[in-house]
């Protein structure tokens, strides 16, 4: 009884906290929970203030302070199974457990010592991707330091000069190593914020990977057909949705470490300013609107916008190959081919047999057809009014009037009557002058 009081109120307590300012409400609420967060609360009080950045999928790491130093310990490791979406498990590489990487959370100015062991069969180095520091600190093997060998541990220390996005990775054998899955985001907040100071702070990796359907793990030799496309290492229907507050600012950071290829990511129902680079802040006054953002791949791209538009919002890459899952590049087109003959006779050999392609792809997500072990369907997830047809690099922005918490996904959205596209009516056509034929 008394544990049940005390939760309702811990909800009541909540329910005022959003009502008075639901950014800073989520903010407080998730300190309790996250030791990285308190300490990121710790530094809003000492600089000004600034939101704690969220990794969809993924987290922050954790630091200790030693001296006024920031201290981290990255660990290099294999990873025994990574999953990619419900369905699709494989084994990689990254860092503390994640494939992909925590996102490193600091403070301009900030001096911090990064401890980096290697649990790799292979030599490794960190190179702080972006970041100005001296030259011996800049992690690139055989030119700035010896590697890491197997069972070592190296010690970086440096101090963060600019604000920004920037990124981290290997550069030893980066070929196997980031095609494994070795990277990860670096977000460093301005000491004294000024202009859009956001309520939501998102980081989100751009990757791709190369998965031969069945296989155990990531294929590294491959120079250019990629067949998994990531958010933070994550693909369609396993991504996160990105959950924010109606009259929320929020900004929006993405890192391409993808292996070839650029991605234009393409958010619904809002335009944005690109308003950073992995190279600083762009100034106001040359900051464009758009609804699509180019990352180039080894780039980092900034966007910022207010909230004001309710609903379930689509964002994912435009490259149309890239919002599918494993999907086999070496196929043959049969889109309008006619082969009712020779399907019954293929079916007297293989039963069940069903040619796919030749009225086009729509659908896939909904066929349940077998697919061999250890693979996923070229795309679909759930959606609100049935199966969402895409997959791969593509995700959710869910905007809303009233939320309880940032951290639970409010569900679909609903639609305002006469607000929801339908089927037409005869006499909406006839009045509109409309002949279908």
């Amino acid at each position: 009884m008394e544990d049940k009081k005390k939760t309702g109120s811990e909800l009541k307590r909540r329910e005022l906290l959003l009502g008075a300012g639901a950014a800073l409400a989520a903010t407080a609420l998730a300190a309790k929970t996250h030791a990285q967060r308190t300490r990121s609360g710790r530094d809003a009080a000492r600089t000004g203030g600034y939101r704690p950045v969220v990794t969809p999928n993924g987290h922050a790491l954790e630091y200790r302070i030693v001296g006024g130093v920031k201290v981290f310990h990255l660990t290099a490791e294999a990873i025994a199974d990574h999953e990619f979406c419900p369905g699709l498990v494989a084994s990689c590489w990254g860092y503390n457990g994640v494939v992909g990487g925590p996102t490193l959370e600091v403070v301009e100015g900030d001096r911090v010592r990064i401890y980096v062991t290697n649990k790799l069969p292979e030599p490794t180095t960190v190179h702080w991707h972006g970041i100005i520091l001296p030259s011996a600190m800049d992690g690139v093997g055989g030119l700035s330091q010896r590697p890491i060998e197997p069972g070592e541990t190296f010690r970086y220390e440096f101090t963060f000069r600019d604000a920004g996005t920037f990124m981290y990775h290997p550069h030893w054998d980066e070929m196997t190593q980031m095609a494994m899955g070795m990277m990860g985001m670096i977000v460093v907040h301005p000491r004294r914020p000024t202009g859009f100071v956001p309520d939501r702070d998102f980081a989100i990796m751009l990757n791709e990977w190369n998965i031969p359907i069945g296989a155990g793990r990531p294929n590294p030799l491959e120079m250019n057909d990629f067949n998994v496309l990531t958010m933070n290492s994550k693909c369609f229907p396993g991504t996160d949705p990105l959950v924010v507050k109606r009259g929320d600012k929020v900004r929006m950071r993405f890192g391409n470490l993808s292996g070839i290829d650029n991605h234009p990511v393409h958010l619904h129902g809002y335009s944005f300013r690109i308003a950073g680079t992995d190279g600083g802040e762009i100034p106001r006054a040359a900051q464009e609107p758009h609804t699509t953002v180019l990352v180039p791949t080894g780039s980092c791209r900034v966007i910022e916008f207010v909230a004001d538009n309710p609903g379930d919002w689509a964002m994912h890459c435009h490259m149309t190959h890239h919002v599918m899952n494993q999907m086999g590049h070496g196929i043959p087109n049969v889109l309008g081919v006619r082969g009712n003959p020779a399907d019954r006779r293929v079916r007297r050999l293989i039963p069940g047999y069903m040619p796919m392609g030749r009225g086009g792809m729509a659908g896939m997500g909904d066929m349940d057809m077998p697919i061999p072990p250890n693979s996923i369907p070229m795309r679909g997830g759930p959606g609100a009014h049935g199966t969402i047809d895409m997959g791969g690099m593509f995700t959710i922005l869910k905007v809303r009037d009233e939320l309880r918490t940032y951290d639970e996904d409010p569900g679909w959205y609903q639609a305002p009557p006469g607000t929801q596209a339908r089927v037409a009516t005869a006499s909406e056509l006839s009045a509109d002058g409309i002949d279908v034929g």
